[in-house]
């Protein structure tokens, strides 16, 4: 400490009282050897001498070494021998320290403990401790506790002295204390009640959906675990049946079918095609969790729940959209075997498409058919395909035809890809006496039109970004509607814009079920004026 203590005054010591040579002020501190002579010459010093002996001398007695206080008072013997900066007694003191004006101090705060000797930067040092609460809960966030007992006093007024609940009076429950759509209570009441007994009791429900934190989770989840099997990840279209039969049977706009079982299966097939043609982007038949959330399905039950008119809820699960899939089908299944093949997709729209187009949807391309039989589309088949056909602006509608363009695969439609495609278009034009647009002059206005990022080639991102990319694929392969976007019918334009939450595919589905009816009115009128019928073009309805 004799030896800190020392070097701390040497430090403070005028280099002119040890009769050093002038030096840089930097040159002690970046030089040892400087500082080991500069100590070596303060020891020799009279005033260190004399400090030394007063300490070996309070050593010796047994006192108190008050080294700061003798290097204090060197300090002073030395700096009394240099002159002084202020005049003999017009030195001006000191700021008293203050405890409560001291801005070091407010900042400690009272629960900061007492002030130590060490560095400042000691307090900054030490690391806060704060504590984080939980996150994350394997099995769901707990319910608070009002919550759960708000939730069990509504069960004690829908549980009668504490018996089970029946499969038909279940929906009480569903509505008002899980607030879900109402036709998921059959699925919803065999999900509890595991052992078919025929009855949920009080404390069973309880167990479910209280206990196992179902109370507490958003309502795509809630609807995601309420449908899944055990064990499974995932939905698939199986889980969907239990529910469309429910619906056919309790929604009030669905009553007339009741008398066709026949349709009503393919009602609910149709339904459950279009839900996972929007929502099962990856293909896979497996629809998750974070699919489910992204999409609009839970939205639409909501409403559909609410909403007496089916033909209302256009997001799957309209009668309307659902008639003229199937008649389309049914008019393009001539023998009625349920299956289509080339022939048959080839008058598709008034034999809008061109072979090439066609060979490429055979070809499994943009998706492999479910039928078993080869060279034939089957139902759910042709629901992928009219939704991908109609309503271009879609995401899963590119996906569908951009991969029919990109003949190699390697993601990007090329000018050659493009070229043999509109080859047939251009052949078509002129065959019908139109006037043709070279492939130069359309290829111009198609990168005008979708503006990509490179203009050697067109990638999916550029045509998801553009809301007219629909059009690209009309001028390669469909005529009719490639001379309708040419010629532009004001009355639709203002239709469109009159009605901007209409898709393409509502737009198309309206007026293919107008057209539909009046021609089954038309029948039905000579049918009753007692003309011959032909059993074969009778409509499926």
């Amino acid at each position: 400490m004799e030896v800190e203590a020392a070097r701390r005054d040497a430090s403070a010591l005028d280099p002119e009282l040890l009769q050093l040579p002038e030096l840089a002020p930097g040159a002690l501190r970046e030089n040892s050897t400087i500082a080991d002579a500069l100590y070596t010459q303060w020891l020799v010093l009279p005033e260190t001498t004399k400090l030394v002996k007063s300490l070996i001398e309070d050593a010796k007695g047994g006192g108190s070494l008050n080294v700061a206080g003798s290097s204090a008072s060197t300090n002073a013997a030395s700096s009394s021998s240099s002159p002084s900066m202020f005049p003999a007694g017009s030195a001006p003191p000191l700021s008293p320290r203050s405890t409560a004006g001291s801005p070091r101090v407010m900042r400690r705060g009272s629960g900061a403990g007492p002030s130590t000797l060490g560095s400042p930067l000691k307090l900054v040092s030490e690391p806060v401790r704060e504590v984080i609460p939980q996150f994350y809960f394997k099995n769901g966030r707990p319910p608070p506790k009002d919550l759960r007992e708000q939730c069990l006093s509504r069960l004690d007024h829908l549980f009668f002295a504490g018996e089970g609940l029946q499969i038909q009076e279940f929906r009480p429950v569903i509505k008002d204390i899980c607030k879900l759509p109402s036709f998921l209570s059959g699925v919803l009441f065999k999900k509890i009640d595991a052992a078919c007994s025929g009855t949920v009791t009080r404390d069973a429900f309880i167990a479910y959906w209280i206990n196992e934190n179902k109370i507490t989770m958003d309502t795509p989840s809630q609807i995601f675990e309420i449908l899944r099997k055990p064990g499974c990840s995932y939905l698939t279209q199986e889980d969907f049946k239990p529910v469309l039969k429910e619906l056919l049977a309790t929604h009030p706009g669905l009553e007339f079918l009741q008398g066709t079982p026949e349709f009503q299966e393919r009602y609910a097939e149709t339904v459950i095609y279009r839900i996972f043609y929007s929502i099962n982007r990856c293909g896979n038949g497996h629809l998750t969790l974070r699919e489910l959330k992204r999409g609009n399905l839970v939205a639409a039950m909501q409403q559909l729940d609410e909403e007496e008119d089916i033909n209302k809820v256009l997001r799957y699960f309209s009668y309307e959209h659902f008639y003229v899939i199937y008649c389309k089908f049914w008019e393009l299944d001539t023998d009625h075997d349920f299956l289509i093949d080339k022939e048959n997709l080839i008058r598709y729209g008034n034999h809008s498409l061109t072979y090439r187009i066609v060979d490429r949807v055979f070809s499994q391309v943009p998706r492999k058919f479910t039928s078993i039989t080869e060279g034939k589309m089957g139902y759910e088949d042709f629901v992928y395909f009219i939704l991908s056909e109609e309503d271009k602006s879609s995401e899963p509608s590119l996906e569908y035809w951009f991969k029919c363009i990109d003949l190699d695969g390697n993601g990007i439609l090329t000018t050659n890809e493009m070229q043999f495609f509109y080859e047939e278009q251009l052949h078509r034009m002129e065959c019908m006496a139109q006037e043709p647009v070279l492939f130069e002059d359309i290829l111009c206005q198609m990168i005008d039109m979708i503006g990509p990022e490179n203009e050697t080639y067109f990638t999916l991102r550029d045509l998801k970004r553009c809301k007219l990319s629909g059009n690209i694929f009309n001028i390669l392969f469909n005529l009719n509607k490639f001379m309708a976007f040419e010629t532009r019918d004001p009355f639709l334009i203002r239709q469109e814009r009159e009605n901007p939450t209409l898709t393409e595919w509502d737009r198309f589905a309206h007026r293919e079920y107008i057209r539909l009816s009046m021609e089954e009115d038309g029948e039905d009128a000579s049918n009753g004026s007692g003309d011959v019928w032909d059993e074969s073009l009778e409509a499926p309805f």
